[in-house]
C-alpha cells in the first residue's frame, strides 16, 4: 500500500469536485504594528464563479501560517511575534455550520520566529518551524483540540555563504512526506533539507522525531518551501531563485534537475511559495523581490519541470498562494499590497488568467481551504 495516501487524496478530490463548489478560505495575516491585518479571516469561496464573501474573523497576533486538523474541526496558527513577545502556537475550534472560529488556548513553541505549522493525520501533534531560532518544535494536542505541551525541541546548527541571511540556522518549513511517516524540514540558513522519522512517543521510543538524513543543498541556495508529486520532491530555493527536483527516497535522494523561477538574470528573486496542482500535471512558484510574479511549469512524465509562463501577481510580495481543490482557481496572497488576487486556471494548459476578482485584507500571508459540506 505504498500509495495509500495518494489513493485517499484522489478519492477525496473526486468527491470534493463532484459535490462541492463552495469552500471555506482561511487567511492568516501580519497584525499591528508589523502589518495591517487583525488576525485570522474566514471567507466563503465559490469555485464556479471565482468570487469570495466575508464570513468572520478572530483576532490573534501575527498568525503568519495556519494548518487545519484532518477532521476539519480545529485550526492551528503560529504567532510570529519577533523578540519582544512570546512566540507561540494557538488553537481554535471551527464551526463549519457558521464559519466562526473560537479561541481555545496557546502554548509557547520555545523558539523565536515560528513561521510554519503542520498537524499529523491523527490530530495528536503539531510541529512548528522556528525561523529565527533555527529549531523545530513538537507539541502534543489534546482530544478537545487544545494544545498540551512542548514534547520535543530540535535545534539546528550551522551557517552558509550568504552572510547577511545565512549566518545562523533558519528553519522555514516542516511538512509530512506523502506516506505521512516522515517530516521534511528546510533550513534556509544552513542550506539543508532535514528529514525526520515520525513515531508516536512511547516509553520504548523517547524521540518523537528522529533524524534520518539531510539533503545538502548548493551553498547559497536558501531552501524555503517544498512540494511533493509522486516520488519527486520539489525544493524552492529563496536566495538562488531556483527549484531543485529530487528523486525522493528514505535513505537516498538524487538531484534530477535545477530550474530557475524566472527567465531574467536579476538575482533578487526572493522566491516564496511552491505548489503542485491537484491533478499532478503542473507546478507553480512565486517570486517576490523586484519581481512579484508566479511561474507555471509542466511536470513531465519523469517528474522534471518544463517552464511554460510567468506573469505578474498583480500585487506586491506574493508570500503564499493556494490552488483550490477543484483546480479551477489560484489565489495569491500579496503581503505588501493588502490583497488576495484570484486567477482562473486552465486545466488543459495550466496557464493562469487574472479574473479581476480581489479580496482586500490587511497584509495576507497564509491561505488554507476546506470544503463547506
Amino acid at each position: 500500500m505504498r500509495y495509500t495516501f495518494f489513493l485517499i487524496l484522489s478519492f477525496w478530490f473526486v468527491n470534493v469536485v463532484g459535490q462541492s463548489t463552495e469552500f471555506y478560505l482561511f487567511v492568516g495575516t501580519y497584525t499591528k504594528p508589523r502589518g495591517s491585518g487583525e488576525g485570522i479571516y474566514v471567507y466563503k469561496f465559490n469555485t464556479t464563479t471565482g468570487t469570495a464573501s466575508f464570513i468572520s474573523k478572530i483576532e490573534t497576533e501575527n498568525p503568519s501560517y495556519l494548518t487545519i486538523s484532518n477532521n476539519q474541526q480545529f485550526v492551528y496558527a503560529v504567532n510570529q511575534n519577533g523578540n519582544t513577545k512570546p512566540n507561540e502556537a494557538s488553537a481554535f475550534s471551527f464551526n463549519k455550520n457558521t464559519g466562526n472560529l473560537t479561541f481555545i488556548n496557546k502554548q509557547p513553541v520555545s523558539g523565536e520566529g515560528p513561521c510554519y505549522i503542520t498537524v499529523d493525520k491523527t490530530n495528536k501533534w503539531i510541529f512548528t518551524a522556528n525561523y529565527t531560532a533555527g529549531s523545530i518544535s513538537a507539541i502534543s494536542v489534546n482530544k478537545d483540540g487544545s494544545l498540551n505541551k512542548l514534547e520535543q525541541l530540535i535545534q539546528n546548527n550551522g551557517s552558509s555563504v550568504v552572510k547577511d541571511r545565512q549566518n545562523a540556522p533558519h528553519a522555514h518549513t516542516i511538512v509530512f512526506d506523502p506516506k505521512l511517516k516522515m517530516l521534511v524540514s528546510t533550513d534556509l540558513g544552513t542550506d539543508k533539507i532535514n528529514i525526520f522519522s515520525f513515531s508516536k512517543k512511547s516509553a520504548s521510543l523517547p524521540l518523537l522525531l528522529d533524524s534520518i538524513n539531510s539533503i545538502v543543498s548548493k551553498p547559497g541556495n536558501g531552501p524555503r518551501h517544498v512540494a511533493f508529486s509522486k516520488k519527486k520532491l520539489y525544493i524552492l530555493n529563496e536566495l538562488a531563485g531556483t527549484i531543485d527536483v529530487f528523486n525522493y527516497k528514505k535513505n537516498k535522494n538524487t538531484l534530477l534537475q535545477t530550474i530557475s523561477t524566472d527567465t531574467s538574470s536579476n538575482l533578487d528573486k526572493g522566491s516564496a511559495d511552491i505548489h503542485v496542482a491537484n491533478d499532478g500535471k503542473f507546478l507553480y512558484a512565486t517570486n517576490r523581490g523586484k519581481y512579484n510574479t508566479i511561474a507555471t511549469y509542466k511536470i513531465n512524465k519523469n517528474g522534471s519541470l518544463e517552464f511554460l509562463a510567468i506573469k505578474s501577481t498583480e500585487g506586491k510580495v506574493p508570500r503564499n498562494f493556494v490552488i483550490d481543490p477543484t483546480d479551477n482557481f489560484v489565489l495569491i496572497a500579496n503581503q505588501n499590497s493588502d490583497n488576495i488576487v484570484i486567477f482562473k486556471r486552465d486545466k488543459q494548459t495550466g496557464l493562469l488568467t487574472d479574473t479581476g476578482n480581489k479580496i482586500k485584507v490587511g497584509m495576507p500571508v497564509c491561505l488554507q481551504m476546506i470544503p463547506i459540506n
